[in-house]
Protein backbone atom coordinates (compact mmCIF):
# COMPACT_ATOMS: atom_id res chain seq x y z
CA UNK A 1 0.00 0.00 0.00
CA UNK A 2 2.84 2.42 0.99
CA UNK A 3 4.38 1.78 -2.35
CA UNK A 4 1.26 2.71 -5.00
CA UNK A 5 0.92 6.04 -2.46
CA UNK A 6 4.67 7.04 -2.99
CA UNK A 7 3.84 6.21 -6.70
CA UNK A 8 1.28 9.22 -6.72
CA UNK A 9 3.23 11.21 -4.57
CA UNK A 10 6.36 11.16 -6.78
CA UNK A 11 4.59 11.79 -9.94
CA UNK A 12 3.97 15.88 -10.50
CA UNK A 13 1.82 14.83 -13.91
CA UNK A 14 -1.47 14.37 -12.24
CA UNK A 15 -2.90 15.66 -8.41
CA UNK A 16 -4.83 12.41 -7.64
CA UNK A 17 -7.76 14.51 -6.49
CA UNK A 18 -8.28 16.24 -9.52
CA UNK A 19 -9.82 12.66 -10.52
CA UNK A 20 -12.82 13.79 -8.18
CA UNK A 21 -15.07 14.66 -10.89
CA UNK A 22 -13.39 13.92 -14.07
CA UNK A 23 -13.29 9.90 -13.77
CA UNK A 24 -14.84 6.35 -12.48
CA UNK A 25 -13.74 3.29 -11.76
CA UNK A 26 -15.97 0.24 -12.94
CA UNK A 27 -14.81 -2.12 -10.40
CA UNK A 28 -16.55 -5.71 -9.88
CA UNK A 29 -17.03 -8.54 -7.46
CA UNK A 30 -15.13 -10.84 -9.76
CA UNK A 31 -14.47 -11.79 -13.04
CA UNK A 32 -17.23 -11.83 -15.34
CA UNK A 33 -19.17 -9.35 -13.58
CA UNK A 34 -20.09 -6.88 -15.96
CA UNK A 35 -17.23 -4.25 -15.74
CA UNK A 36 -16.79 -4.35 -19.42
CA UNK A 37 -20.55 -4.54 -20.35
CA UNK A 38 -21.10 -1.13 -17.64
CA UNK A 39 -18.13 0.48 -18.86
CA UNK A 40 -19.03 -0.08 -22.64
CA UNK A 41 -22.84 1.43 -21.67
CA UNK A 42 -21.45 4.24 -19.75
CA UNK A 43 -19.23 5.20 -22.54
CA UNK A 44 -21.82 4.98 -25.28
CA UNK A 45 -24.08 7.23 -22.93
CA UNK A 46 -21.82 10.16 -22.65
CA UNK A 47 -20.90 10.00 -26.53
CA UNK A 48 -24.41 9.91 -27.56
CA UNK A 49 -25.76 12.85 -24.77
CA UNK A 50 -22.65 15.03 -24.61
CA UNK A 51 -20.62 14.39 -28.04
CA UNK A 52 -18.40 17.17 -27.41
CA UNK A 53 -17.20 15.88 -24.27
CA UNK A 54 -13.76 14.55 -24.73
CA UNK A 55 -14.07 10.66 -23.01
CA UNK A 56 -11.16 8.46 -22.82
CA UNK A 57 -11.21 4.63 -21.54
CA UNK A 58 -8.73 2.94 -19.77
CA UNK A 59 -7.29 -0.50 -18.17
CA UNK A 60 -4.71 0.18 -16.35
CA UNK A 61 -3.72 -3.48 -16.36
CA UNK A 62 -4.92 -6.68 -18.63
CA UNK A 63 -3.73 -9.91 -18.90
CA UNK A 64 -4.82 -11.78 -22.11
CA UNK A 65 -7.19 -10.21 -25.47
CA UNK A 66 -10.18 -8.58 -24.63
CA UNK A 67 -11.61 -4.90 -23.57
CA UNK A 68 -9.31 -3.24 -24.65
CA UNK A 69 -9.38 -4.22 -28.17
CA UNK A 70 -13.25 -4.16 -27.85
CA UNK A 71 -13.17 -0.33 -26.90
CA UNK A 72 -10.81 0.71 -29.36
CA UNK A 73 -13.41 -0.84 -32.03
CA UNK A 74 -16.42 0.27 -31.03
CA UNK A 75 -15.47 4.08 -30.01
CA UNK A 76 -13.66 6.72 -31.62
CA UNK A 77 -11.03 7.86 -28.72
CA UNK A 78 -8.23 8.94 -30.14
CA UNK A 79 -6.37 7.08 -28.53
CA UNK A 80 -3.74 3.88 -28.67
CA UNK A 81 -3.59 1.02 -27.24
CA UNK A 82 -0.79 1.67 -25.01
CA UNK A 83 -2.70 5.06 -23.67
CA UNK A 84 -5.76 2.58 -23.07
CA UNK A 85 -3.74 -0.21 -21.67
CA UNK A 86 -0.27 0.96 -20.11
CA UNK A 87 0.65 -2.46 -18.75
CA UNK A 88 -0.35 -5.60 -20.64
CA UNK A 89 0.19 -9.52 -20.12
CA UNK A 90 -0.22 -12.14 -22.65
CA UNK A 91 -1.80 -15.13 -20.42
CA UNK A 92 -5.45 -15.07 -19.11
CA UNK A 93 -4.30 -14.75 -15.50
CA UNK A 94 -4.07 -12.74 -12.28
CA UNK A 95 -1.08 -9.66 -13.21
CA UNK A 96 1.25 -11.16 -10.66
CA UNK A 97 1.07 -14.67 -12.19
CA UNK A 98 0.75 -13.63 -16.08
CA UNK A 99 3.84 -10.72 -15.66
CA UNK A 100 6.28 -14.09 -13.72
CA UNK A 101 5.68 -15.82 -16.55
CA UNK A 102 7.37 -13.75 -19.16
CA UNK A 103 9.63 -12.37 -16.71
CA UNK A 104 8.23 -9.01 -16.31
CA UNK A 105 8.10 -6.47 -13.51
CA UNK A 106 4.33 -5.14 -12.49
CA UNK A 107 5.45 -1.08 -12.82
CA UNK A 108 2.34 0.67 -11.59
CA UNK A 109 4.06 3.98 -11.67
CA UNK A 110 3.68 3.37 -15.53
CA UNK A 111 0.09 3.45 -15.44
CA UNK A 112 -0.71 6.32 -13.03
CA UNK A 113 1.51 8.26 -15.44
CA UNK A 114 -0.32 7.08 -18.77
CA UNK A 115 -3.79 8.10 -16.41
CA UNK A 116 -1.65 11.32 -16.00
CA UNK A 117 -0.91 12.05 -19.58
CA UNK A 118 -4.90 10.53 -21.09
CA UNK A 119 -6.24 12.84 -18.22
CA UNK A 120 -4.42 16.02 -19.77
CA UNK A 121 -6.42 15.41 -22.76
CA UNK A 122 -9.62 14.39 -21.79
CA UNK A 123 -13.00 15.55 -19.74
CA UNK A 124 -13.59 12.08 -18.23
CA UNK A 125 -12.12 9.13 -17.92
CA UNK A 126 -13.84 5.57 -17.31
CA UNK A 127 -11.60 3.09 -15.94
CA UNK A 128 -12.46 -0.45 -15.99
CA UNK A 129 -11.21 -2.83 -13.14
CA UNK A 130 -9.69 -5.67 -13.12
CA UNK A 131 -10.98 -9.13 -11.41
CA UNK A 132 -13.44 -8.50 -8.28
CA UNK A 133 -12.11 -5.58 -5.50
CA UNK A 134 -10.01 -8.38 -4.02
CA UNK A 135 -7.47 -9.72 -6.73
CA UNK A 136 -4.00 -8.98 -6.86
CA UNK A 137 -2.55 -6.28 -9.04
CA UNK A 138 0.71 -7.34 -7.84
CA UNK A 139 2.04 -9.76 -4.72
CA UNK A 140 1.07 -7.21 -1.73
CA UNK A 141 -1.55 -5.27 -3.89
CA UNK A 142 -5.21 -5.67 -4.53
CA UNK A 143 -7.38 -3.80 -6.86
CA UNK A 144 -9.31 -1.71 -3.65
CA UNK A 145 -5.82 -0.88 -2.81
CA UNK A 146 -5.11 0.59 -6.17
CA UNK A 147 -8.34 1.98 -6.06
CA UNK A 148 -8.14 3.96 -2.66
CA UNK A 149 -4.56 5.15 -3.16
CA UNK A 150 -5.48 7.13 -6.85
CA UNK A 151 -8.86 7.94 -5.25
CA UNK A 152 -11.18 7.46 -8.20
CA UNK A 153 -14.52 7.60 -7.14
CA UNK A 154 -15.78 3.84 -7.81
CA UNK A 155 -18.84 2.17 -8.70
CA UNK A 156 -19.02 -1.92 -7.69
CA UNK A 157 -20.53 -3.83 -10.60
CA UNK A 158 -22.59 -7.08 -9.05
CA UNK A 159 -23.73 -9.35 -11.14
CA UNK A 160 -27.35 -11.19 -10.43
CA UNK A 161 -27.14 -14.54 -10.37
CA UNK A 162 -27.12 -16.78 -7.31
CA UNK A 163 -24.34 -15.59 -4.61
CA UNK A 164 -25.03 -11.90 -5.53
CA UNK A 165 -26.34 -11.07 -1.94
CA UNK A 166 -22.96 -12.30 -0.42
CA UNK A 167 -20.76 -10.74 -2.98
CA UNK A 168 -21.82 -7.52 -2.54
CA UNK A 169 -22.05 -7.59 0.76
CA UNK A 170 -18.45 -9.15 0.71
CA UNK A 171 -16.56 -6.68 -1.73
CA UNK A 172 -18.50 -3.47 0.33
CA UNK A 173 -16.97 -4.99 3.42
CA UNK A 174 -13.92 -4.93 1.48
CA UNK A 175 -13.96 -1.69 -0.19
CA UNK A 176 -14.88 -0.25 3.82
CA UNK A 177 -11.47 -1.66 4.64
CA UNK A 178 -9.27 -0.57 2.14
CA UNK A 179 -11.04 2.80 2.25
CA UNK A 180 -12.02 2.93 -1.24
CA UNK A 181 -14.39 5.46 -2.56
CA UNK A 182 -17.52 3.66 -3.39
CA UNK A 183 -20.54 5.79 -4.38
CA UNK A 184 -22.85 3.08 -5.45
CA UNK A 185 -23.58 -0.34 -6.83
CA UNK A 186 -24.83 -1.71 -9.99
CA UNK A 187 -26.39 -4.83 -10.33
CA UNK A 188 -26.15 -6.63 -14.13
CA UNK A 189 -27.72 -9.08 -15.99
CA UNK A 190 -25.29 -11.79 -17.42
CA UNK A 191 -28.53 -13.25 -19.34
CA UNK A 192 -31.83 -11.70 -20.08
CA UNK A 193 -33.59 -12.09 -16.85
CA UNK A 194 -37.15 -11.44 -15.68
CA UNK A 195 -37.95 -8.81 -13.16
CA UNK A 196 -38.96 -11.73 -10.59
CA UNK A 197 -35.64 -13.82 -11.40
CA UNK A 198 -33.56 -10.24 -10.27
CA UNK A 199 -35.91 -9.72 -7.23
CA UNK A 200 -34.99 -13.17 -5.60
CA UNK A 201 -31.38 -13.52 -7.00
CA UNK A 202 -30.14 -10.16 -6.18
CA UNK A 203 -33.21 -8.26 -3.82
CA UNK A 204 -32.23 -4.26 -4.25
CA UNK A 205 -33.66 -3.39 -0.82
CA UNK A 206 -32.12 -6.12 1.07
CA UNK A 207 -28.43 -5.49 -0.54
CA UNK A 208 -29.09 -1.71 0.48
CA UNK A 209 -30.23 -2.96 3.89
CA UNK A 210 -26.93 -5.45 4.32
CA UNK A 211 -24.20 -2.42 2.42
CA UNK A 212 -25.63 0.46 2.98
CA UNK A 213 -24.46 1.62 -0.11
CA UNK A 214 -27.31 2.49 -3.06
CA UNK A 215 -27.95 0.68 -5.79
CA UNK A 216 -28.00 3.17 -8.85
CA UNK A 217 -30.29 0.43 -11.00
CA UNK A 218 -30.11 -2.43 -13.01
CA UNK A 219 -28.22 -2.96 -16.08
CA UNK A 220 -29.86 -5.24 -18.69
CA UNK A 221 -28.39 -7.95 -21.20
CA UNK A 222 -27.46 -7.06 -24.03
CA UNK A 223 -27.52 -9.38 -27.13
CA UNK A 224 -25.74 -7.03 -29.35
CA UNK A 225 -22.78 -5.34 -27.90
CA UNK A 226 -22.79 -3.12 -31.15
CA UNK A 227 -25.77 -1.50 -31.15
CA UNK A 228 -24.39 1.35 -28.83
CA UNK A 229 -28.07 3.35 -29.37
CA UNK A 230 -29.88 0.34 -27.19
CA UNK A 231 -27.12 0.14 -25.02
CA UNK A 232 -27.05 4.61 -24.39
CA UNK A 233 -30.55 4.32 -23.95
CA UNK A 234 -30.75 1.65 -21.07
CA UNK A 235 -28.23 3.50 -19.37
CA UNK A 236 -30.17 6.86 -18.93
CA UNK A 237 -32.77 4.66 -16.79
CA UNK A 238 -29.83 3.96 -14.29
CA UNK A 239 -29.23 6.63 -11.29
CA UNK A 240 -26.47 8.57 -12.80
CA UNK A 241 -26.33 11.69 -10.32
CA UNK A 242 -25.48 9.15 -7.93
CA UNK A 243 -22.39 7.76 -9.35
CA UNK A 244 -21.02 9.70 -12.81
CA UNK A 245 -19.44 13.06 -10.81
CA UNK A 246 -21.11 16.51 -11.55
CA UNK A 247 -18.18 17.75 -13.53
CA UNK A 248 -19.03 15.37 -16.49
CA UNK A 249 -22.16 17.07 -16.77
CA UNK A 250 -21.97 19.93 -19.56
Amino acid sequence: MNGQKSIINNSSALDSSALDSSALLIAGTDTDAGKTALTTALAAYLFKVYPRLKVGIMKPIQSGMGDRDLYLRLFDLDQSPEETTPLYFQAPLAPPVAAAKEGLDIDLGKAWQGLSALARRKSFILIEALGGLGSPITPELTVADLARDWRIPTVLVVPVKLGAIGQAVANVALARQAGVRLKGIVLNCLRPTSETEIAELAPRDLIESLTNVPICGILPHFSDTADLDAIAAAVSDLDLEIIMPIGCRV
